[in-house]
């Protein structure tokens, strides 16, 4: 069966979204990092609705939190690729996963520091 674009713009549209709601499930339900950020990410949403954030902090939360999972989507994406290309230990594919992994590293320290400033107060 050969793959077939769909050239109509708004049915395209919806395979699109269809297929990129398929890949959040699969990266909720299958990556145990993604698993433990979207437990935190829900914590950090009720959280917000008990702490009663003001309308900024909860902008600024949620695109603290789509960071971290965005960026967790793209370092699994990178480690896929990479153990698909070299299934076993080479050097440099290990520095291509370190690369990323660091790219999430600084993507929870920013959502740890928003978390901090929009929280500690509330103590």
């Amino acid at each position: 069966m050969e793959f077939q674009r769909d050239t109509k713009f708004l049915s395209g549209r919806f395979k699109s979204m269809g297929f990129a709601f398929k890949g959040a499930i699969k990266l909720i339900t299958t990556e145990h990092s993604v698993m433990v950020q979207s437990s935190i990410a829900v914590l950090l949403i009720i959280a917000g609705f008990y702490f009663e954030i003001s309308h900024e902090e909860w902008l600024i939360q949620t695109l603290a939190i789509g960071l971290v999972l965005g960026i967790e989507g793209l370092n699994t994406a990178v480690e896929k690729v990479a153990d698909f290309i070299h299934p076993e230990y080479h050097e440099r594919i290990g520095f291509i996963k370190d690369i990323a992994a660091g790219a999430v590293f600084f993507a929870a320290m920013t959502a740890i520091a928003v978390g901090c400033i929009i929280y500690i107060p509330k103590f």
